[in-house]
Parts: structure tokens; sequence; C-alpha cells
């Protein structure tokens, strides 16, 4: 049974502090969590791995001012215990899944680190525009002990622009699962989009808000008895201003259907496409983000041999 919709629950709610020249984004998601999750039977450490980067996914796909741009998170290693993540955004849709090796993960006990799980691996955050079709992509070590802190790093490398990002997770007592997160970013010139060139790394009013941003446990993140306008009031009620900006609500969408798989495998050669039908004269193609199985007829793709 899928987890009853209540107002803090899926959706991100966006912030600015104009006398601190910093933004932010504040997120918490539980019934979309439980739909991403439940296709797949992840064990609890992916299952907790695939919850941050969905939450990390959402804080910074709201960010985009392109209402059609996607941000993909991906994480990949070559021969790390997990060899694939992949979270992607657009327009308010989520979606993500893990690729890993069960009988090598079971080895770690319940509680592997980032690193165990990776080995050497590495964070691509990718923006893609919708209205100018540009792509921009930044790459990063995977290090840290978590996600979160990759995450950082890209921001730090890629924009050089101090940020800070806080994730948590929970099991209410009904067993479904509640991401929450926390992204705060300097602005030098105090408005969301203007010039970020030589950023400072030591401005105080900068150290103050991480400071205070710090403080936010994951527990109060992932409380979906808290409002998300009262945590950021709580975090920032001595602050000149705070102004909140518009709510973004959140949903599971998977962009697979039959019509646009029937159109990709339509660029194959007859012969290819021959060696991919079952018994049934189907090809059927699953999808590994929401686990579901498209069976295409033969016959939509080729015309029969007379």
């Amino acid at each position: 049974m899928d987890q009853p919709a209540t107002p803090e629950l899926d959706r991100a709610l966006g912030f600015t502090l104009p006398g601190s020249h910093a933004r932010g984004r504040i997120v918490r998601i539980g019934p979309v969590l439980d739909q991403i999750l439940s296709a797949h039977a992840y064990p609890p450490p992916i299952e907790a791995l695939l919850a941050e980067a969905l939450t990390i996914t959402a804080l910074l796909g709201t960010l985009q001012k392109d209402a059609g741009g996607q941000l993909t998170l991906q994480a990949q290693t070559q021969g790390g215990i997990v060899s694939l993540l992949v979270c992607d955004y657009k327009g308010g849709e989520l979606r993500g899944y893990v690729q890993y090796d069960a009988e090598r993960l079971a080895m770690l006990g319940k509680h592997p680190s980032l690193y165990a799980m990776f080995n050497k691996g590495y964070l691509a955050v990718t923006f893609d525009q919708a209205a100018t079709g540009e792509r921009y992509q930044g790459i990063v070590p995977l290090e840290g002990s978590c996600l979160a802190e990759a995450a950082e790093t890209y921001f730090f490398q890629s924009e050089q622009i101090p940020t800070l990002i806080r994730t948590g997770m929970r099991h209410g007592a009904d067993g479904h699962c509640v991401g929450g997160g926390l992204f705060l970013q300097h602005l030098p010139e105090g408005e969301a989009g203007r010039e970020r060139l030589e950023t400072r790394l030591d401005h105080p009013e900068w150290q103050h808000v991480a400071a205070l941003g710090n403080t936010m446990g994951a527990d109060e993140l992932a409380d979906p008895s808290l409002p998300l306008e009262d945590l950021v009031w709580r975090l920032f009620h001595e602050e000149p201003e705070v102004r909140v900006l518009t709510t973004t609500g959140l949903v599971r969408g998977c962009r697979c259907n039959v019509d646009y798989i029937t159109s990709v495998l339509a660029k194959f050669p007859r012969d290819e496409l021959e060696g991919m039908a079952n018994a049934e004269g189907n090809i059927v193609v699953d999808c590994a983000f929401c686990s579901t199985d498209f069976p295409v007829p033969l016959s939509r793709l080729v015309t029969p041999t007379l």
C-alpha cells in the first residue's frame, strides 16, 4: 500500500538569505521514495545509498530555472561492488536505480562505507538545458564518507562555489521510507543566478550560514511532522530577512513507454531485431528504473518476408 500523501512530503522549498548572500533548498521525499525503492528488492545499504542519491538529485534538480531542464547524478566505478548508480530529475519527476554485486555486498556487513562499496570511483553531475540545448557536466572523485560530501566537492571544484549539503533518511513504524535534504550555497552578489566569479572562501557571512546549516540533524530533515518552512525558520530566524520561494512538487517519473522503446528498436538492423525476439515473437525490453518489462512484437518493427 502506498504511503498517504501529506503536505510535508514529496516537495522541495527554496529560500534565499539576502543579508548573507546565500540561497538554499530543503526537500523531503516520502511516497515517491517508496515507489522508486519498491521497484527493486534492494538490501538496506543499497536502499540507503539510493535514498541519499535521490534526495541530492531533488535538491540540485529543483535549482534549475529551465523548467524543461534535466539533472543527472551518476556514480560509477570499475571493479567496485556498486558498479553504477544513476538518478535524474526533470520537471518535478524523479527516478533512479543501482547496479551492484549482491554476493560481494553481503560480505561487508550492515553498514559498509562509501569507499567499501565503490572503491575508486567518480561522481558525474550533468545539467541539460532544454531551452538552449546546452549541456554542463562536472566529474569529481567519489570521495568522502557519503554522497553528499562528494556532491559538495563537485561545486567546489567545478564551480568554485562554497556549498553545504546535508541529508537524512528514516523508516517509520509502518516501514515507509522518508528522505530529507538541505542545500546551502554562497552567492557573493547576493542574488541567485548573478555572476559568481572571484568567490572568496573566507566570507564571514558564509561561515555563519554554514555553521547554522551544520546544526540541522538528519532526523529533523526526514521527520514528516516538521513543516519545511519551520525548519528554515528554526535555522535562520536571526537573519534580517528570509525569502521563501515557490514550492516544487515531486513525483516518481519514468519516461519509458512502448512507443518510445519501439522507436529506439526501429533503428536496429532486421537481423539484429530477429535475434532479440523470443519464441513468442516479442522483443522484451526491461526498464532498469522501474523494473517493468515492455514486450514489443517483432511484427511492429519488420515487414514479414513473403
